[in-house]
């Protein structure tokens, strides 16, 4: 079994969905590795992200990635109405 390694909270669940895979943490840190990784170097996988500026460029991704979806992306839509248009949406 997998640990976080931001927190050392342990891991719950695994998704595999179209050749990746999802590895769930009880604190909802969810990384998409290789679905064919052995369980070594999913460790390994999982350890690049607690490497000194790996765990930054991860949650920054992540942030750039929810406030495209949030600002221009379909949340927008659902945020701002059915007739919004996202492109005017600053961002």
């Amino acid at each position: 079994m997998l640990t976080c390694p931001f927190c050392g909270a342990a891991e719950t669940d695994r998704l595999d969905l179209e050749g990746h895979r999802f590895i769930v943490f009880a604190c909802l840190f969810t990384p998409n590795v290789d679905a064919a990784s052995t369980e070594e170097e999913l460790a390994a996988e999982i350890g690049r992200f607690a490497r000194p500026g790996g765990s930054k460029s991860y949650f920054r991704g992540m942030c750039d990635r929810l406030h495209l979806f949030v600002a221009k992306g379909e949340g927008a839509r659902v945020l701002q109405g059915k007739d919004a248009d996202p492109g005017n949406v600053p961002g």
